[in-house]
């Protein structure tokens, strides 16, 4: 208990002073640039920078205090583990890296932050060790040294530059040939952190980590860590990589509402919804409002954490069942739970005057504003309207209805610490939207839009809202049992058989290839040419040398008579 409340309080304090400090920056419109010599040998410095900026500050308030509150509430939730300690220590060394990327402008210090945390993830995705958690593991590990490998290529060409502090260069050599091969390998890094098509399928995977793991990764670190490092990329991307960026983002988005709404695993429906929300700040992003894409990134992370906080909780009194198929009526025995788990879906749909309304809204209104044809505007109003979905059949199976669970059961608000740590983020999931929109956007955004079009968002919610519930209504019905249904249903449900061409579509054939050289070559040719034949050899050549042993005597008396003989032939 000492160990937990000693980095939670660390992080609580750590957190306010970094908030304080973006609003002094902020008024001030001022940035600090420290550089830390770590080594000096001879004429060569090694040299640490950091950055302190409104946007870093900013992003680290929000980091440190969503992990302190997951540090208290994973003293309860991770109270049964023998080795509680070192799960603290592993999630404490995922912020600080988290923490090493926010506030470098240096791109190897932030491959120090990148790389941590692609490493701890992979510790804590195989916490519980077994398969299942040891394949999400590697899928997760595999999929992320990709965009490890894009950061070196990145490194190499920014030696181009003579300087690897890549603030200095984004406003003058944009334009360069260097610069637009980095943005591009910074691109390709960026998305593989943040999940976008076609690296999806590690997101849902990585759900195997405990649930506290998951409340951080999901809101404020590993998935954005790309999302933030291209938001400080942002002024060097070119309108090729932009539109590349915006077709591929608006597709995740799609792709991934489309899959939670068919999906049972409780947490896999809040994950697909953390890869829905990715695509709508990346697809912001691209279209230059990286202001936005920051500013939904911050409400995101708040009602994000606090979803994956009161899934914990009731995946933890349920036993360990995450099928939302066994809830039902939970708003009985866990009320304050069920309060907090509505609240922060309804911010997640936008609902007026929650934190998720005001981001949302706006960058629905400045997509709206925007001349980029059917298509986009389309994907953007037909994701928002999944969002709702998948949200409203969410609480449709889990908060109402009857109970389906064991009738045995001892379920309710009982843990008083995670109900603790959760009240500590409600408050923030409720009325920071409106606090940030004054901080960040110091001018308003004029929106100006015909009455229907400004009515869209409301309609598009209320018809998503209908379609959730005639799914959740439908899946009961006999209707459902259709084998068109169940096909189209396992396609949708798969993310549109992402992880199954990412698992076993990419070792089948190295595999099986493996196997054919395996049973040709090694031991086939190779072995009948090489080790085989020479050990063939050489035995032959033993036994050869083991019948002059066994007759040494016999071989010794007839050399002396051939001698004798051989003499007495020369005498005569």
């Amino acid at each position: 208990m000492v160990f937990c409340m000693i980095y939670f309080m660390s992080f609580l304090i750590l957190s306010m002073l970094s908030f304080f400090l973006s609003l002094n920056f902020m008024s001030l419109d001022y940035s600090v640039i420290l550089e830390v010599e770590l080594l000096s040998l001879n004429s060569n410095s090694i040299v640490m920078s950091i950055i302190l900026d409104w946007m870093s500050l900013l992003f680290a308030s929000f980091v440190l205090f969503i992990s302190s509150m997951v540090i208290f509430y994973s003293h309860e939730y991770m109270g049964d583990d023998l080795m509680i300690n070192r799960f603290i220590m592993l999630v404490v060394m995922f912020v600080v890296s988290m923490l090493l990327l926010i506030f470098s402008p240096n791109l190897i210090s932030i491959l120090l932050g990148w790389d941590g945390l692609g490493l701890v993830s992979y510790c804590l995705v195989i916490y519980y060790q077994n398969v299942k958690s040891f394949n999400a593991g590697m899928l997760t590990a595999l999929t992320n040294r990709l965009g490890d490998v894009a950061f070196l290529m990145s490194i190499a060409w920014m030696l181009n530059f003579g300087s690897w502090n890549y603030l200095f260069f984004l406003d003058f050599m944009y334009k360069s040939i260097e610069m637009e091969v980095i943005m591009i390998l910074m691109l390709l890094a960026g998305m593989t952190k943040s999940a976008q098509i076609p690296f999806s399928s590690w997101l849902p995977a990585a759900m195997a980590a405990p649930t506290p793991v998951s409340s951080l990764v999901h809101s404020s670190t590993l998935v954005t860590a790309g999302v933030y490092l291209l938001i400080r990329f942002n002024f060097c991307m070119s309108e090729k990589v932009k539109i590349i960026l915006l077709v591929i983002a608006s597709l995740t988005m799609f792709m991934a509402g489309l899959g939670a709404s068919y999906e049972f695993d409780l947490k896999k429906i809040i994950a697909l919804s953390t890869l829905s929300q990715l695509g709508l700040m990346m697809s912001i992003l691209a279209m230059g409002g990286y202001v936005l894409a920051f500013y939904h990134l911050l409400t995101h992370a708040l009602f994000k954490a606090l979803l994956f906080m009161c899934a914990g909780a009731m995946i933890h009194s349920l036993n360990n069942c995450q099928d939302i198929r066994f809830m039902g009526g939970m708003i009985n025995q866990m009320p304050l739970t069920c309060s907090f788990f509505i609240i922060c879906n309804m911010s997640l749909c936008g609902l007026p005057f929650l934190s998720g309304f005001y981001s949302k809204d706006l960058i629905l209104e400045f997509v709206s504003m925007e001349n980029l044809g059917v298509y986009i505007y389309m994907i953007y109003f037909v994701s928002t309207g999944l969002t709702v979905a998948y949200t409203f059949r969410l609480i449709y199976y889990v908060v109402s209805g009857d109970f389906n669970h064991y009738s045995l059961n001892s379920i309710g608000d009982s843990g008083i610490t995670m109900l603790k740590g959760m009240a500590g983020i409600i408050f923030f999931v409720v009325f920071m939207g409106s606090g940030l929109s004054w901080m960040i956007l110091s001018t308003p955004y004029f929106i100006c839009l015909s009455f229907l079009m400004k009515m869209m968002t409301l309609i598009v919610t209320a018809a998503g809202a209908w379609l959730g519930l005639e799914m959740s209504l439908m899946a009961l019905s006999d209707e459902s049992k259709s084998l068109d249904l169940i096909k189209s249903s396992m396609f949708f449900g798969s993310m549109w058989n992402m992880p199954y061409i990412s698992t076993y579509g990419v070792n089948y054939y190295p595999l099986s290839e493996g196997k054919k050289i395996n049973e040709a070559m090694d031991q086939g040719w190779s072995e009948y040419l090489g080790s085989q034949n020479f050990y063939n050899y050489l035995s032959y050549l033993s036994g050869f040398m083991q019948i002059f042993h066994n007759n040494n005597l016999k071989v010794f008396l007839s050399l002396t008579v051939m001698w004798m003989v051989f003499l007495v032939f020369m005498i005569l």
